[in-house]
């Protein structure tokens, strides 16, 4: 088409608009080079509200694993995990199968004043996270405990297959053990320590209760 003939057209397209030439916006999902013109925009607003309202089942697992726990109700913490599922932090280290379902159910049931909060869900096909606190009376000591931690997942077959945790141990053993958490609570004699303490109180849970 010549310019001068484009020119014209565009100019009564113009006119029909009341001089007002409107926005061009992308539609979403739609192939490149598809558009709608700005009076249809709020379609295309609500197409993206819509989407934007889908959440992954991955994140749903995720939020449903803390909502269990904050509940303290460990069987239906264990149906989110797979039955080959490892879980690891900074005190409980490569636990796998029963004896990591064994571990969230000592907690909950000895953690009688045990609160939890949750925030930062993300979730994909294979992987996601979240950071969770929890506020608790450490069992040994007596000691109030605010831990902060962000927690690392991996997925398999809708269940989550590998459960890693991290915190700073320092700032726990603070809280946990008062003046020998402020002196020692970097050392890896400390942490050694409490580690071997947590294995055998779930050794004994455990015997105890069964897996």
């Amino acid at each position: 088409m010549p310019v001068s003939a484009a020119w014209a057209r565009n100019r009564r397209l113009c006119k029909k608009r009341r001089g007002r030439v409107e926005p061009f916006t992308r539609t979403v999902g739609r192939p490149r080079g598809a558009w709608l013109n700005g009076s249809q925009g709020l379609a295309v607003r609500q197409e993206k509200s819509e989407a934007e309202r889908i959440v992954h089942s991955n994140v749903e697992l995720i939020r449903r694993f803390y909502t269990s726990f904050a509940k303290r109700d460990a069987r239906a913490m264990a149906a989110c995990y797979h039955p080959a599922v490892t879980f690891s932090d900074e005190i409980f280290t490569d636990l796998e199968g029963a004896r990591a379902v064994g571990m969230w159910r000592m907690l909950c049931e000895r953690g009688k004043d045990l609160r939890i909060e949750f925030r930062d869900i993300e979730a994909d096909d294979s992987a996601g996270g979240a950071h969770w606190e929890a506020f608790y009376s450490f069992s040994s000591t007596g000691r109030q405990v605010h831990n902060r931690i962000d927690a690392h997942f991996e997925f398999r077959d809708g269940k989550i297959i590998r459960h890693r945790d991290r915190f700073n141990f320092w700032n726990w053993a603070r809280q946990a053990l008062g003046p020998t958490g402020w002196l020692l609570g970097w050392s890896g004699f400390v942490r050694n320590r409490v580690r071997s303490q947590a294995m055998r109180n779930l050794a004994s849970f455990l015997e105890e209760h069964g897996q």
